[in-house]
Order: structure tokens, then C-alpha cells, then sequence
């Protein structure tokens, strides 16, 4: 959530901003400074009504050291009016208003981000690994899971609904190994392991700004109020909402693995065939809470992990920024991660890595105190590290020969085996 100081100060520059995401609406920053207005006039009515009735009880107590009972009654119910005038029901229309308003808009992209309105605008950064060969017959990773018997999509769609993949067998161990290793690959660079809730509040929702941007993309348990998590990010970054923290604890390293649940709503077509979007997934997270003054060289940092960790999966790969208008409402500053998928030649993305600025910390309250005891917001980031689904279907298509599926070297231990076999 912006801050309302800052865009009244600067009105301008917040448009110019906004503009750069394709936002619609620039006449909410004018409405919003409208509302601002009433509710400095109205807080100035009623501290001025406030200060009258404090200067009248403070009178009353003089006269009645001076024994003038009368006087004093006189003045009682003079308070009396006083109090019974005040409403502040006009302060906290506007305080609403205000509050409202905020929550429709989103974080200002970084300076750092290229214009543009589509995915195609995105602008590729650096790319690594090599693309493979295949073999002539090779196929695509939905007709490998039915081969080596991975995934039941059929059984799936039984039990739930279309998009709600069954793994078994080696395609269940495959999903565990590489949970295992992309969790052993974070802690060891100093991430603290979380296994959060899959379910959460609308005020945690709020705070990562799910809520009000994606509540069509999040499943609503409607008699408790509760989301099941798109991504353990939400769960995980609301650990320090409404807390101070001492700067000696930033920065905060985070690293959670959850099942994932996107609605998707409007998805269709060959974009969503097999794994390659579904309704629940398994990922693992990275998340910091960092000193403001840092929070880039740590996103660069994130994305530098991120990028480590599929060159040990030996996957071609791509980083993309993120022009402002594919940008998601939260983020300052996104970065995403593409695997190629020889098979279908395609790019699908994995990961995407996230600089939100003090956008969720001012919507969370988390704040911390600098070494000048004063007090101010942290900045969050994010990483996917990774999202399986794809993953999967890259390591299976990439990697397939007319006699198996090979891994990557990384995965043998976790697996057990240094392939997949009919």
C-alpha cells in the first residue's frame, strides 16, 4: 500500500509512475488528495472542539478551588454541549474513503522497469544453459507421464476437478526429491525452513496484496473467511505482521514449502495442457525482509540464487524483466525465470522474483527501528525456488532418450536413481 504522505507530495510523479503499469484509473490519486483534504479539515474540527472541552474541564476545576460552585455547574454544562456537538463520524467516512482508495492502488514500478504493456515488451536480461537435441520421435511431457505412468490426470479430475494432477509412483518421488533438494539448497544459504498454514485470514491476504487484486484467482472457504494460499509467500511474509523489529535482525531469510492453489480462472487452450497449468502445484519459496537501504543488491542477490539453482537442474534457461505492464499490482521490480521446454518449444516461466518495496510492509505494519531509535518500513522480496509443475515437465521432456528419462546429476541422491525406467 502506497503511502498517503508521499503521494501528496508527490501527486505528479505518482501518475507518471502508475502510467508506466497501464493503470486506468490516475483520477483516484486526485480523489484520494480530495478525501485527504476533508480529513485534515475534519481532524482540525475536532482536535480544535477537543481542545475547547479540555480548556473548559481544566476552568471547572479552578472555580471550584475557588468555591465558586455556581460558576462551575454554569461550566459543566457547557462541557456537556461541547461533548454532545462533537461527530466524528464525517473523520472516519473519510478515513474509509481514503483507506479504500489505497487499496485499489498499485505499487509504483522502480525506475529499473522497461515500458511496455505486454509479456512481449518483457526484456530479456541474460540466458544460460544450452538447449537440448532430441531425438527424432520425442514427445512431449504429457504423453511421457502416461508412459512411465506418473501422473493420473483422469483419476485426478475424478477425486476433485479438472487441473487437480494425481502424482504417483516415480512421478510422487520425483515431486519429493525435488522439494527436498530445492529446500536443502535454501537453508544452506542461511534460509530458515517454514511449513506454514495452507490457509489463511483476509488481513494476511490483504497485507501481501492478494486481496483486493487476485480474490478471482484465490479459493474462498466463504463460511470461515478463509484463502487457500496461491503461494506460501502469503503465509510466510504475514509471520511479521503488525511487528518492530531491531535492525540487528534484518535481514529475515525465509524458505517454505506448500502446495499452491490457483483458481485460473480464463485459462484454456494448449497453454494449459498437462502440467503446464494447473489448479494445485507444489513450490518452494524464498522470501527476506530487509533493510530499505539494501532491498535491490538483495534482489539481485535473489535472483542470482534462483539462477544457481536451475543451472544444477542443467535446464536452458532465460531471466526477464518485467515490463510495467505484465507486472503483478504488488511488486516494484519483477524478474522472471523461463526454462525451455524442447518439446514444445516454448518457454515456460518457473520463477518469478519479486521486490515489493515497503509496498505489503505499510499494508502489514511491520516496521523496524534504525540506529537513530527511529522507527520506518521494511521492504519485502520474494522468490519462487522453485515452482514444480514445470519444472517437472521440462525435466522430463529435455532429458527423455528412447530408453528412459535421465536427471541431473543433483537430483540422484534425492531420487535414488539416476533416471526414470519403464
Amino acid at each position: 500500500m502506497l503511502q498517503v504522505n508521499f503521494i501528496r507530495q508527490n501527486a505528479e510523479l505518482v501518475k507518471q509512475r502508475l502510467a508506466v503499469k497501464n493503470f486506468k484509473q490516475p483520477e483516484l490519486v486526485d480523489e484520494l488528495l480530495q478525501w485527504d483534504e476533508k480529513r485534515k479539515k475534519y481532524q482540525f474540527e475536532l482536535d480544535e472542539a477537543l481542545a475547547k472541552v479540555n480548556a473548559a474541564s481544566k476552568e471547572i476545576g479552578q472555580l471550584m478551588a475557588k468555591g465558586e460552585k455556581e460558576k462551575a455547574e454554569a461550566k459543566k454544562q457547557e462541557v456537556a454541549q461541547l461533548k454532545t456537538s462533537q461527530d466524528n463520524s464525517k473523520l472516519v467516512e473519510a478515513e474509509k474513503e481514503i483507506e479504500k482508495i489505497l487499496y485499489q492502488l498499485p505499487n509504483l514500478p522502480s525506475e529499473k522497469v522497461p515500458p511496455g504493456k505486454t509479456p512481449e515488451d518483457n526484456v530479456v536480461v541474460r540466458e544460460g544453459g544450452s538447449k537440448p537435441a532430441l531425438f527424432q520421435g520425442a514427445v512431449p511431457h504429457w504423453d511421457l507421464i502416461k508412459t512411465y505412468d506418473l501422473v493420473d490426470f483422469e483419476t485426478g479430475a475424478k477425486i476433485t476437478g479438472s487441473g487437480f494432477p494425481l502424482y504417483k509412483g516415480k512421478g510422487a518421488k520425483l515431486q519429493r526429491a525435488l522439494v527436498q533438494y530445492f529446500l536443502d539448497f535454501n537453508t544452506a544459504a542461511g534460509y530458515t525452513e517454514y511449513l506454514p498454514p495452507l490457509l489463511v485470514n483476509e488481513a494476511s491476504a490483504y497485507g501481501t496484496g492478494q486481496l483486493p487484486d487476485k480474490e478471482g484467482q484465490m479459493y474462498h472457504a466463504t463460511e470461515d473467511n478463509l484463502f487457500l494460499i496461491p503461494t506460501s509467500e502469503v503465509p510466510v511474509t504475514n509471520i511479521y505482521r503488525d511487528e518492530m523489529l531491531k535492525e540487528s535482525q534484518l535481514p529475515i531469510k525465509m524458505t517454505a514449502f506448500s502446495a499452491c492453489f490457483r483458481r485460473e480462472a480464463g485459462s484454456f487452450g494448449k497453454d494449459v495442457r498437462g502440467l503446464n497449468r494447473v489448479h494445485q502445484f507444489d513450490k518452494v519459496e524464498i522470501v527476506q525482509i530487509v533493510n530499505p537501504e539494501k532491498s535491490y543488491d538483495v534482489h539481485l542477490e535473489m535472483v542470482a540464487h534462483v539462477e544457481k539453482l536451475l543451472q544444477t537442474l542443467e535446464l536452458s534457461y532465460r531471466i526477464l524483466a518485467l515490463c510495467g505492464g505484465d507486472m503483478g499490482f504488488a511488486s516494484a521490480l519483477t524478474y522472471d525465470f523461463e526454462v525451455y521446454s524442447a518439446a514444445q518449444e516454448k518457454w515456460l516461466e518457473v520463477s518469478s522474483v519479486s521486490n515489493f518495496e515497503s509496498f505489503q510492509a505499510n499494508r502489514m505494519k511491520c516496521r523496524f527501528k534504525d540506529g537513530n531509535g527511529k522507527s520506518q518500513l521494511v521492504h519485502t522480496l520474494n522468490g519462487s525456488s522453485l515452482a514444480l509443475p514445470r519444472i517437472v515437465a521440462c525435466l522430463l521432456e529435455n532429458n527423455q532418450t528412447e530408453s528412459g528419462i535421465n536427471l541431473p546429476k543433483a537430483l540422484h541422491q534425492y531420487f535414488g536413481a539416476e533416471g526414470i525406467s519403464k
